[in-house]
């Protein structure tokens, strides 16, 4: 499915509870209260959405790209944050007072039933938390999996909340209709949440793999490789990467993303280079052999196939040579059948993982620490770089795979497109999800 589509369902998703309300055709109330009840029902219903959004469904990310897909769940979460925060303001001046008899289905008034109260404003600071914690993780003292057991389950409890306070304290949302697509929403949500932490594990656990070799690269790069055990393996496209769980449980929240190093053409065993930066990539070295490892693969849109440029041009950064030499590899397997030229930066020069490898390719070797004896490009990988080693025809033709550090893509990005290079030609992954 094309993202436009995507797109278009999502919109009429969200808005499919304020079209439901507006259809009842009920007398209409101060401006004030109806947008309060608007924006109530539209960070809902943006709420359960955010489940589909973070649940790293291929059907999703496969066609507008992992980082577009964290990107919008981060920005709707805010969006909806906003709309929640401002929700209860707007009441100000309701009618207050003991249950209305003549008004049961909240046409002219609200109701002031505290245990319908209670659990909107238990949502109200849940969300509040839940929102600060991940906007602030990486500031706070906590373990990721700690964190994401805690957004998981808190984001549990939320809708169950207000799934409570819609369907008993909205106006709206007491009427059949309304509850039974307020049910049907949070059922598919609270579904989703149960796949990815039960059902998806399940189906992981019946395909297992097992690392076959741990490799020093470099001082702090390694070459993690795995072979399926009692399967074929994986079938993946050359750039994409995979969330590794290795020696824990498959319903285990121990995981973390690394880009595919291997070729897909070059056998059933599957090879990652991962450098260590903290957490379970400092005991690399002591991963044995034989020890269970699952996949939750593939992932990713650094994929070249299918695309019809002459020419592409791959820049990485540190560990993220990785999915470019995936695609090498591949495209040396498959004879080549259109030129490649790769520039690859690094802080020093013993940081370059595969040199020899690397140097039988039209590569660009870039260090910003050189050794005395450095013959290549001094620096790091900036708008001079690129229009020292590219041609206007790499510029206005050639297809661009990035991946490294997210400072070093946006500044070649801006360059590529202040060039004139279409956004459509250029593909990037970044490793930073929620």
């Amino acid at each position: 499915m094309k993202w436009p589509y995507l797109v278009l369902i999502y919109v009429l998703v969200i808005l499919s509870p304020l079209a439901a309300s507006w259809s009842l055709n009920w007398p209409s109330r101060p401006f004030h209260q109806e947008l309060a009840s608007g924006l109530g029902m539209l960070a809902f219903s943006i709420i359960l959405i955010e489940f589909l959004l973070s649940g790293r469904f291929k059907f999703i990310s496969g066609n507008v790209g992992m980082d577009v897909t964290m990107r919008v769940h981060q920005l709707m979460a805010r969006t909806a944050l906003g709309f929640a925060l401002i929700h209860p303001l707007l009441y100000q001046g309701t009618p207050t007072g003991g249950h209305r008899p003549w008004d049961v289905t909240h046409q002219l008034t609200l109701t002031t039933d505290f245990s319908a109260l209670v659990t909107g404003i238990g949502a109200y600071f849940l969300f509040v938390i839940l929102a600060a914690s991940a906007i602030f993780r990486k500031s706070l003292e906590c373990k990721y999996e700690t964190w994401r057991l805690f957004h998981g389950l808190g984001a549990l409890v939320l809708v169950c909340l207000l799934l409570h306070h819609t369907v008993y304290a909205g106006r709206y949302g007491g009427h059949p209709s309304l509850s039974y697509l307020w049910f049907v929403l949070t059922g598919i949500a609270v579904g989703t949440l149960l796949y990815v932490y039960l059902v998806r594990p399940f189906r992981q656990r019946k395909r297992p793999w097992s690392v076959s070799t741990v490799s020093r690269l470099t001082p702090r790069q390694w070459e993690l490789r795995l072979k399926p055990v009692g399967h074929k393996g994986l079938t993946y496209e050359a750039g994409q990467f995979a969330w590794l769980n290795v020696g824990h449980s498959p319903f285990s929240l121990n995981e973390n993303p690394f880009s595919i190093s291997s070729a897909p053409g070059g056998g059933p065993e599957v090879s990652f280079v991962i450098k260590e930066l903290g957490d379970f990539t400092c005991g690399l070295g002591q991963i044995a052999q034989q020890t269970p490892v699952y996949l939750d693969a593939p992932h990713g849109n650094l994929s070249i196939k299918n695309r019809s440029e002459n020419g592409i041009v791959l820049i990485a950064g540190g560990v993220g040579i990785a999915p470019m030499l995936s695609i090498l590899r591949q495209a040396k397997l498959c004879g080549r059948p259109r030129d490649i030229k790769l520039i690859y930066g690094n802080r020093l020069v013993e940081q370059i993982v595969y040199r020899e490898e690397l140097t039988q390719e039209d590569t660009v070797f870039v260090v910003s620490e050189p050794s005395k004896d450095w013959q290549g490009e001094i620096g790091l990988i900036d708008g001079p770089l690129l229009d020292r080693n590219l041609s206007k025809e790499h510029f206005d033709g050639w297809l661009f795979v990035l991946c490294g550090p997210t400072a070093m893509m946006d500044n070649v990005e801006d360059h590529l497109i202040a060039r004139g290079t279409s956004s459509e030609r250029i593909l990037s992954e970044r490793f930073d999800y929620d």
